[in-house]
């Protein structure tokens, strides 16, 4: 791949570009009744919910969970989600808008705290891999913070310049990973956080991809 100078957007993936909430709330309340907690709903977790996700788990449990419980709840979501996000697909409009920005001349990159091995062949699925510079994964444990593996996604992307790059995403810690690495970040409502949850972070909020994009070029221009 030649030098990419140009505005970049790195897209995050669960809540953004792959619309899996269901697949997300179900495994979210599986985890919980392996612990005896009531489930919860949609609104509740896109108000309740964080990162690191213990403490997601600590609001709803008035504590932290113990490493034990953490190590349950955590296959178990994963066990479900594996299961449930076949019924998933992109968000609407995610497929045209990512052949516009490329076809602009523009580059992109994928950066998610899904687990990599399995993130790369659901992008592919898609049918939209080309689309993208770079597709990373996590590697490590679950539960992390998004800031660590941006600065190590940002110095793998050959010409990208921070300033010029604008991570899109559904979580605050979309926008707190940018900050980290210099970069700007726009906030999509209709992943993990509300709108009220999001406005607090200081960045701009949209209620659409296409809307994310367009503010994506404007901030990198």
């Amino acid at each position: 791949m030649g030098k990419q100078t140009g505005p970049h957007i790195v897209w995050d993936w669960n809540g953004t570009l792959f619309h899996d909430n269901d697949a997300i709330i179900g495994a979210t309340n599986a985890a919980f009744a392996e612990l005896g907690l009531e489930p919860i709903t949609m609104e509740q977790y896109r108000a309740l919910y964080c990162v690191p996700v213990p403490k997601f788990y600590e609001r709803l449990m008035g504590r932290l969970p113990t490493d034990a419980e953490w190590e349950v709840m955590d296959e178990t979501f994963h066990r479900y989600y594996a299961e449930h996000r076949v019924g998933c697909g992109l968000t609407e409009g995610a497929t045209e808008l990512l052949a516009g920005w490329r076809s602009a001349g523009r580059s992109q990159s994928i950066l998610s705290m899904y687990t990599h091995d399995e993130l790369v062949p659901l992008v592919r699925g898609f049918g939209i891999e080309a689309h993208f510079i770079r597709v990373d994964g996590r590697t490590g444990p679950s539960g992390g913070s998004k800031a660590e593996h941006m600065v190590r996604h940002l110095a793998s992307l050959v010409g990208v310049d921070p300033a010029r790059t604008v991570v899109i995403g559904d979580a605050a810690d979309d926008a707190v990973a940018a900050r980290h690495v210099g970069a700007q970040a726009v906030l999509y409502t209709g992943g993990s956080h509300g709108r009220a949850s999001l406005e607090v972070v200081g960045v701009p909020v949209v209620d659409t991809l296409r809307d994310a994009v367009a503010e994506a070029a404007r901030l990198a221009a």
